[in-house]
């Protein structure tokens, strides 16, 4: 179990605007990533280091987006005005979550631009929308192509993830400590004062830190 990517729901902008603005501020660009047909989405990219990566996501007008909590949560949020929605963490395993968390998990896929087709499963949307410091769950096909996060100029780092929540629920929501997955980013709990979840993420960059 580890963290594998953190989603940030496009904004009045759009797709573009919004992964444009924050490659502004990064210093490197997104790629395209493609439609999720299941979840009516479309996402963009960007690899950063330690095998995770940052995914801008907004919402199409398509009959998917209405019926797949994942399109209902990025059309929630970015109705919000657009944002940071959540964590994923990747385990090697689903089977055991949905046993335990007593739901199964749906199937994902995506086309790259180049024709490659990932897929994976993933699992706890839902836990994410009643409750945004709730990381949701996605284990990769291994067999349908690279990591997202294959390509990372090396450059880009998580320094930083503030949330605002509660460790000990995050813990029982996993089934183990939240700092097995996290262990690698440094975390900083915040008080809840409003909506929980993500409040601000923290690169390091080549120049120097920058907190969106």
């Amino acid at each position: 179990m580890r963290l594998d990517h953190i989603v940030f729901a496009a904004g009045p902008d759009g797709l573009a605007g919004t992964s444009d603005r924050l490659s502004n501020l990064l210093g490197e660009e997104f790629t395209d990533g493609g439609v999720h047909p299941r979840f009516g989405t479309r996402n963009r990219i960007l690899p950063l280091t330690e095998s995770t990566y940052l995914e801008v996501v907004e919402v199409l007008d398509h009959p998917a987006s209405d019926k797949a909590p994942f399109g209902q949560a990025v059309r929630a949020r970015s109705e919000l005005g657009g944002g940071w929605m959540g964590w994923v963490v990747a385990v090697d395993d689903i089977a055991p979550l949905e046993l335990r968390l007593g739901r199964e998990s749906v199937c994902g896929n995506r086309h790259r631009p180049d024709g490659t087709e990932l897929r994976w499963k993933q699992l706890g949307v839902k836990g994410l929308q009643s409750d945004p410091q709730l990381p949701f769950f996605v284990q990769w096909d291994t067999d349908s192509g690279p990591h997202p996060s294959a390509g990372a100029s090396g450059e880009i780092s998580l320094a930083a993830l503030e949330i605002a929540g509660d460790p000990a629920r995050v813990s029982e929501w996993l089934g183990q400590p939240v700092e097995q997955p996290l262990e690698d980013v440094k975390v900083e709990w915040v008080a809840v004062n409003g909506t929980p979840g993500i409040q601000a993420v923290q690169f390091q960059t080549r120049d120097g830190i920058v907190r969106i």
